[in-house]
């Protein structure tokens, strides 16, 4: 397929063939959602945790005699009844993390490119080089591009002056090739890739 291809400077550089089996394959939100699933759970830390009854300092003693007391039989103030007590089933230190097929997850990130295109979202630029790295002008050039929440993916590496130019500015984000991920594009409104970062998205999900 063919596709407009622009600089940041948003004047028309002509067309660029594009992979139909990329950029115009189906979108399946289901994958989608699992392979967002999949990446929040891998990066969930698991090192939350509760005292259990064996973790809990005290005595071992038991508070008073099973019968006779006229109070309710008791084995440990230890327990989960008790201020001071365990927890009851709490939190344990463990891996979130769950397997997904190598299958599974590059056809969630063409479904993700796909859907940009689809909805419009999808610019593809000649390059992220920039003279300077002073934000204020870079403001000035997204918001002539009419920009406000974008994801920038370059080649094997984002250009320095760019990254420099864009980490104080809200809802903009920039990848190199090999970072691209569903949630990242999914979770900003248009997708913006280089020529050199689609040549590595059609060699990585050919």
């Amino acid at each position: 397929m063919q596709f407009n291809l622009v600089n940041l400077k948003n004047e028309n550089l002509g067309q660029l063939d594009l992979s139909d089996h990329i950029f115009a394959g189906p979108v399946r939100q289901d994958i989608l959602a699992r392979v967002v699933l999949w990446q929040l759970a891998k990066r969930r830390a698991g090192t939350h945790s509760a005292k259990n009854i064996s973790a809990v300092t005290g005595t071992t003693k038991k508070p008073w005699k099973q019968k006779g007391t006229g109070r309710a039989r008791q084995g440990s103030l230890r327990s989960v009844q008790f201020r001071k007590g365990a927890v009851a089933h709490g939190p344990v230190p463990r891996s979130h993390e769950h397997s997904l097929t190598k299958k599974v997850r590059q056809f969630g990130l063409r479904s993700a490119i796909a859907s940009k295109r689809e909805a419009g979202n999808l610019i593809i630029v000649d390059n992220l080089h920039v003279e300077n790295h002073r934000t204020k002008e870079m403001i000035n050039t997204l918001q002539n591009m009419g920009i406000q929440s974008a994801l920038f993916i370059d080649g094997s590496a984002v250009n320095e002056s760019f990254k420099s130019a864009i980490c104080n500015i809200k809802n903009i984000d920039a990848l190199p090739s090999i970072g691209a991920n569903v949630y990242d594009i999914l979770r900003r409104e248009k997708l913006i890739l280089t020529k050199e970062a689609v040549e590595n998205l059609e060699a990585r999900l050919k």
